[in-house]
């Protein structure tokens, strides 16, 4: 049965995520733990596919205008993707039991941690700059290294929390990459680096039968539409503001999840 309160939640999670690439995980997670009162197993566990199926709409549109950085994609996933199996084979072979008590607190560090992570962000990509400009060649060495370790560290929270690929990869974006990415090209570039870290990390929870389909069918009647509409917004405008505003409400989110 659709539940129409899931419908408006995945509608505004999905145009978040369309118009910014932040908020898969780091606003729909909060949302099902603090307004819908979800078990914090099934809200990660749906959330993960939820996240996953939401940005490959968005992945297409933001391909389509030639947005995507694959070279920076592949690197990424270099590290998260590996990261992302090993937790998911910890988790069945029975972390899973032993992280209930916490994982609420886990989700609610990272989200604090996210949003710390959007309001740094102007300040990260002035210092990330001054590197690039001062020792451009030393810099560009450590890239390719730097951009697979921040992948792994991307793997590690999503599969545990599913939260941080959206906003902490774009955080980790702007200081790595400075000069070669726009704010579109960031948005396009972590959505797609985050489809199958996504995928990959929801598949234990999904073998464990985790995963509540109905909600996750009424979260994407939402969703769908709306990250389409946000995507094709998302080079018209900066979306800074908004991310600004999403900072403050995730904050607060985090700070009353951990609470």
């Amino acid at each position: 049965m659709i539940d129409g309160a899931y419908t408006l939640a995945g509608a505004l999670t999905g145009f978040v995520v369309g118009l910014t690439g932040v908020g898969g995980g780091a606003l729909m997670t909060p949302i099902l733990l603090l307004v819908f009162g979800i078990n914090p197993l099934t809200a990660v566990a749906t959330d993960l596919w939820f996240a996953a199926l939401t940005k490959l709409v968005a992945a297409r549109i933001h391909n389509n205008h030639g947005q995507v950085d694959w070279q920076v994609v592949k690197r990424l996933w270099r590290g998260s993707l590996p990261v992302a199996a090993l937790v998911v084979g910890l988790l069945s072979l029975g972390a899973r039991i032993q992280k209930i008590g916490w994982l609420t607190q886990a989700i609610g560090g990272v989200v604090v941690l996210t949003a710390i992570g959007l309001l740094v962000a102007p300040a990260l990509l002035r210092k990330g700059r001054a590197l690039r400009l001062g020792q451009p060649a030393r810099f560009k060495a450590k890239q390719p290294a730097l951009t697979s370790l921040a992948g792994a560290a991307l793997g590690f929270c999503v599969a545990l929390t599913s939260v941080g690929a959206g906003a902490l990869g774009s955080v980790m974006l702007l200081y790595l990459y400075p000069l070669r990415m726009t704010p579109h090209r960031i948005v396009a570039t972590d959505i797609v680096h985050a489809i199958p870290l996504a995928m990959v990390a929801g598949l234990g929870y999904l073998f464990a039968g985790l995963v509540d389909g109905p909600m996750l069918i009424s979260l994407l009647l939402g969703s769908v539409p709306a990250v389409a509409l946000g995507s094709l917004l998302a080079g018209r405008f900066s979306g800074r503001w908004l991310q600004i505003a999403l900072a403050v409400v995730l904050l607060i989110a985090g700070a009353k999840t951990l609470l």
